[in-house]
């Protein structure tokens, strides 16, 4: 993408109103525009790294052996009244009616949908285990919407939905969930750690967070230092294998968000295994049993010849929060710092003289090069400042960014910066193409 027909709107200042740095950043650096309170519209380089989110939670949850389908986002009142939450579920909720004077929401989550679309054609324990997940934009009504996207009111999460025959069935599926969350999060660059959590207006027994570790974090986390440590289970894990060692490694050790926490038994562990830090939370997995399944009557015919409720779980990620939360974890003074995994290119060419012909000839052959090998690389190809062109590259947060002047190529020279690190090299540019696309 050549810069001078790209639309990058980018901001000297944030907002006075935005608190938190990736609310700034992500303002500053075009990837989103407040439309109203808690509701933004994605501006093109914020909808290239968010869907590029989605593609990584999507492949994780297919390699899982989840199954992808698409509900509304307007949902009938009366599902919820089958399973008792529609009056309980509070002020969140955004209640509508059409032109038939017939009671709708916006949803806030999709128990009750993907319910009623399990009980329409599964009646058999032979037709299961089932999970069935979707990736669509929600709305909660907060009372308080602050921080940009991080607590929003529209928001897009993946939602996945288990169905099992019976408890321990539904423990598979949810240990299923619970290691492939973790590659999830491995994939975007981020160190996650699970905690014990409260399961809240979902309900249920069985409830983890994953939370990412950041300074900025808006909860404390308190864990065993070798969880941290522990990292993501990896590409290789057999799904359909006993997953249950590879959980219990994990949730046999401490770990808890500050409203969770237990003082006792973290002091009672050595103290050079306790760690503390500021977390972000990005996952919530449940079990939950046959709460919406028994009211709505989701039944399946076991193998003993009976009727009887299916054991559901659900696992949520919150796709646009992590964009925010990424940049949390990895930002500097000078902008966002993106892992290659989400970048929303894959490397920027920096022409330091526009018009030059020289400077124009070089770069159109480096942009053809990454453009020919994948990368999708952006092409400053403005006539400004290199000044601008330097801060604008690094505020977006590029990962590579090739820099072509006429002084360097006069000597058969270009400069290879790294954004991350802020290593500077000075090759041929044969050399630094190849230092690029590997």
């Amino acid at each position: 993408m050549r810069l001078s027909r790209y639309f990058m709107p980018i901001l000297r200042d944030a907002p006075a109103d935005a608190q938190i740095v990736s609310h700034q950043l992500m303002l500053r650096a075009g990837l989103i525009r407040q439309e109203a309170s808690g509701i933004y519209a994605w501006l093109p380089l914020g909808l290239k790294v968010l869907k590029k989110i989605e593609q990584v939670v999507r492949e994780e949850m297919n390699r899982a052996g989840a199954i992808e389908i698409l509900m509304p986002t307007l949902q009938l009142a009366d599902l919820w009244r089958e399973s008792g939450r529609y009056d309980a579920y509070g002020d969140e909720m955004l209640r509508i009616k059409d032109r038939h004077d017939r009671d709708l929401l916006y949803g806030p989550t999709a128990e009750e949908v993907v319910t009623d679309i399990f009980r329409s054609y599964i009646k058999s324990y032979k037709d299961l285990p089932k999970n069935l997940y979707n990736i669509q934009w929600k709305f909660r009504d907060e009372r308080r919407p602050r921080f940009g996207v991080m607590r929003g009111r529209e928001f897009l999460m993946k939602d996945a939905y288990s169905f099992d025959v019976d408890e321990a069935a539904a423990r598979k599926s949810y240990n299923r969930m619970f290691l492939a969350y973790l590659n999830v999060y491995a994939r975007l660059g981020l160190k996650a750690i699970p905690v014990k959590a409260d399961p809240g207006p979902i309900g249920g027994d069985l409830s983890h967070e994953f939370m990412i570790l950041a300074d900025t974090g808006e909860s404390e986390v308190f864990a065993h230092r070798d969880l941290v440590e522990m990292g993501a289970p990896g590409p290789d894990v057999d799904w359909d294998g006993d997953l249950e060692p590879e959980v219990a490694r994990r949730t046999s050790l401490y770990s808890a968000s500050d409203e969770m926490h237990d003082a006792a038994r973290f002091a009672a562990m050595p103290e050079d295994k306790r760690m503390t830090a500021r977390g972000i939370e990005v996952g919530h997995i449940f079990y939950f049993g046959e709460k919406y399944s028994k009211p709505m009557k989701a039944h399946v015919t076991g193998p003993d010849g009976k009727d009887a409720p299916v054991h559901m779980g659900s696992y949520g990620v919150g796709v646009s929060r992590l964009v925010a939360a990424i940049i949390e974890a990895s930002h500097d003074a000078a902008g966002i710092i993106w892992p290659a995994s989400v970048a929303p290119f894959g490397a920027a060419v920096l022409n330091l003289r526009a018009g030059d012909a020289g400077c124009d000839a070089a770069c159109e052959t480096a942009y053809k090069a990454l453009t020919d090998a994948g990368l999708d690389p952006l092409y400053d190809d403005r006539d400004e400042r290199p000044g601008g062109k330097f801060a604008a590259a690094d505020l977006v947060g590029i990962p590579q960014q090739l820099i072509i002047g006429p002084k360097g190529l006069a000597d058969g020279v270009v400069e290879l910066k790294t954004r991350a690190t802020g290593e500077r090299q000075t090759l041929p540019l044969d050399a630094a193409l190849k230092a690029i696309i590997g």
